[in-house]
């Protein structure tokens, strides 16, 4: 197991942990990743299944570049469930916040403002190397619904 993403702020806490591959070995499934969404806090404690493909871990390259620069992102915004956004800095709470929808399975949805130390994003990007080094992506589409491993 390892954290894709972990936000703290010593009470309330963010967390996609990646569990491992979702059939090893299977053309396409191999690059799957099975991961667990998991939020805590002292009023509300969660937890969602969640698949991630490689363009995911793309999606949340690029989302921690919007970041950076101030903006807010829907990262995994493609109907599937659950929709996590971030915001950079949420105004009424002057510090950064998550908000966890999963409006196919349970129609919950969480709003987490968390008090983060600066290099947050920083540190975001370092877990996401570290996913990419223990799950590099290994399954090559050559073309629509024909796949063969990399070389």
């Amino acid at each position: 197991m390892v954290d894709l993403i972990y936000l703290s702020d010593g009470d309330n806490s963010f967390r996609v942990r990646v569990l491992g591959r979702r059939m090893p070995g299977v053309l396409p499934l191999h690059d799957l990743l099975d991961a667990e969404v998991l939020i805590e806090s002292g009023f509300v404690t969660g937890r969602l299944d969640l698949g991630l493909f490689p363009d995911d871990l793309d999606g949340w390259s690029h989302a921690l570049d919007v970041l950076a620069a101030g903006g807010d992102v829907c990262w995994i915004d493609d109907n599937r469930s659950p929709e996590i956004r971030v915001q950079a800095l949420n105004k009424e709470h002057e510090t950064p916040a998550v908000q966890v929808e999963d409006v196919a399975r349970s129609s919950i949805s969480v709003f987490l403002p968390l008090r983060l130390e600066d290099g947050w994003i920083d540190d975001q990007r370092r877990l996401l190397q570290l996913v990419r080094r223990e799950w590099p992506s290994e399954v090559l589409q050559t073309s629509p619904g024909a796949y063969e491993w990399r070389r």
